[in-house]
C-alpha cells in the first residue's frame, strides 16, 4: 500500500515502500504545455533543459558529475500537463540525491549566457517534426480536437521559442514552477521515516498553484495537411472515458480487443487480411478532466480512402460488442503488461505520479488487477451501446485530395 501526505508547502509526497535493494522517485511539476503563457510556447521544454546548467554552487558539469558520482540514473522532459523528472539509485545516497534535485528547484542558476544553446536544442527538436510525419500528424490532429489550450504540442512554436529572453522564462520559471500542485511519488527500499527526514530541502520551494484551463473539444470534423510524402497518415480521434469514470476499466479492455496485438482487430482486418498499412494502431490520448482515443494508420496514397474507410469501420464495429474469446484475450494482455510494469520501480513511481494527478489518489496494484478480472463481458458490451466510438476527427497527412 502506498503512503501519501501533503508538505506545509503544498508538495504531495507519496511511498509504497518495497523491500527492494534500489530506490525511483517521479517528480511530476506543474509547468506543462497547457498553462504556458501566450507568446512564451515552448517555455516548459527550454526550462527543463535550462535547469540543468547548475544549481546552487554547482555548474552544469559539476550537477551532472554529483549525480552521476552517486551512481543516478536519471530522465526529464516536458510534457503537455506537466514537467517530469524522473531517478534511480541506492538507498544510500537518497539524503544527497534530493538534496541536489531540492537545488534545482529552490536555487537555479539559469545563466542567461546558456539559454541560447538551449533554445538551439529545443528548434531543433521542433524542427526534427518534419521528417516525422506520423508525429506531425498526430501533433495537428491534437490541435483540431481542442479549442482549449490541451492541443498545443510540447515542443511550443518556432516564433515563440525564437523570441524567448532570459527574463520572461525566468518569470515564468517562478509563476509555474510551485510546490502546489506538484506530485513526488517514491517506490522502493526506504521507509517512510527516513523519508520525511530526507525531505527537508524541499520545504524551501516556495509558490502559489499554477493555473491549469479545463479541456473543451472542438466538434468533430475532418482535415487534410498537404504535404510530399511517399505515405499517407491517418489520424481519428474520440472523446472517451478518463480513469475517474465507472466505465473506464470497460473502454481499456474494448480498447485492447480493437488494438492489443497481432489478434487485435485493427491489426488483422486492416493490416492482415488487407495488406492495407505498414503501421495501425489505437491508443489512450487524454487529458486530465477529458478522456481521448486516437487511432493511427500509414498507407500508399493509392489505398489511402480503403484504409480510413476499414479503419472507420472496425473502431465503430466496437458498438456491436466484442466476444468472449477477445474479452478474454484482453483481460491477459492487460494484466500482462500489469505485471510487467510492476517489476520496475520507476514504472511504478511514474504510475503512482500519474494516478494522484488524475485521481487525487494511488490505486494499488491488486485493486487495478481486480477491476480488469471482475469487468464481465456483459459490462463491456453494455458500456459499448451506451458510448459507441461514432463520428471522429479525422485526419490525413500526404498528397491526397482534399477532405471535406
Amino acid at each position: 500500500m502506498s503512503r501519501v501526505e501533503r508538505l506545509p508547502n503544498g508538495l504531495v509526497v507519496a511511498l509504497e515502500e518495497r523491500d527492494y535493494p534500489g530506490v525511483a522517485f517521479q517528480l511530476l511539476v506543474p509547468a506543462g504545455a497547457v498553462n504556458e503563457p501566450e507568446g512564451l510556447l515552448g517555455a516548459s521544454t527550454l526550462l527543463e533543459g535550462w535547469l540543468w546548467k547548475g544549481a546552487g554552487d554547482l555548474d552544469a558539469r559539476g550537477l551532472a558529475g554529483a549525480l552521476d558520482a552517486l551512481g543516478v540514473r536519471r530522465q526529464s522532459g516536458a510534457g503537455l500537463e506537466y514537467t517530469l523528472f524522473s531517478a534511480a539509485f541506492l538507498p544510500e545516497v537518497l539524503e544527497e540525491v534530493f538534496r541536489l534535485y531540492a537545488l534545482l528547484l529552490t536555487r537555479p542558476s539559469l545563466p542567461e549566457e546558456a539559454l541560447e544553446a538551449v533554445k538551439s536544442v529545443a528548434l531543433q527538436a521542433l524542427l526534427s517534426q518534419e521528417d516525422q510525419p506520423a508525429r506531425k500528424l498526430l501533433s495537428e490532429l491534437r490541435k483540431r480536437v481542442f479549442l482549449s489550450p490541451h492541443g498545443r504540442d510540447p515542443l511550443g512554436e518556432e516564433a515563440s521559442l525564437k523570441k524567448a529572453n532570459p527574463e520572461a522564462v525566468r518569470e515564468d520559471f517562478r509563476g509555474r514552477y510551485t510546490p502546489r500542485g506538484a506530485i513526488l511519488a517514491v517506490a522502493g527500499g526506504v521507509s517512510w521515516e527516513r523519508l520525511q527526514a530526507a525531505l527537508e530541502p524541499f520545504l524551501a520551494w516556495e509558490g502559489e498553484e499554477a493555473f491549469y484551463p479545463p479541456p473543451e473539444l472542438s466538434q468533430p470534423h475532418r482535415f487534410h495537411v498537404a504535404r510530399p510524402t511517399a505515405q499517407v497518415q491517418i489520424g481519428l480521434a474520440y472523446p472517451d472515458v478518463g480513469p475517474d469514470h465507472p466505465g473506464f476499466y470497460a473502454a481499456r479492455l474494448a480498447l485492447e480487443v480493437l488494438s492489443g496485438g497481432m489478434s487485435s482487430r485493427l491489426f488483422t482486418e486492416v493490416r492482415e487480411k488487407r495488406g492495407l498499412v505498414y503501421a495501425v494502431s489505437a491508443f489512450p490520448a487524454g487529458v486530465k478532466g477529458q478522456g481521448l482515443l486516437m487511432a493511427y494508420g500509414g498507407t500508399t496514397k493509392e489505398r489511402a480512402g480503403e484504409t480510413l474507410e476499414v479503419m472507420l469501420r472496425e473502431v465503430e464495429r466496437l458498438s456491436e460488442g466484442v466476444t468472449a474469446e477477445e474479452l478474454a484475450r484482453a483481460k491477459v494482455g492487460l494484466k500482462t503488461a500489469l505485471v510487467m510494469a510492476d517489476e520496475s520501480l520507476r514504472t511504478r513511481a511514474s504510475s503512482m505520479a500519474r494516478d494522484l494527478f488524475a485521481l487525487g489518489r494511488v490505486r494499488p496494484l491488486a485493486e487495478i488487477e481486480a477491476a480488469i478480472e471482475g469487468t464481465t463481458l456483459e459490462a463491456v458490451n453494455a458500456f459499448l451501446r451506451a458510448h459507441p466510438y461514432r463520428e471522429p476527427w479525422v485526419g490525413l497527412l500526404g498528397e491526397v485530395e482534399h477532405v471535406s
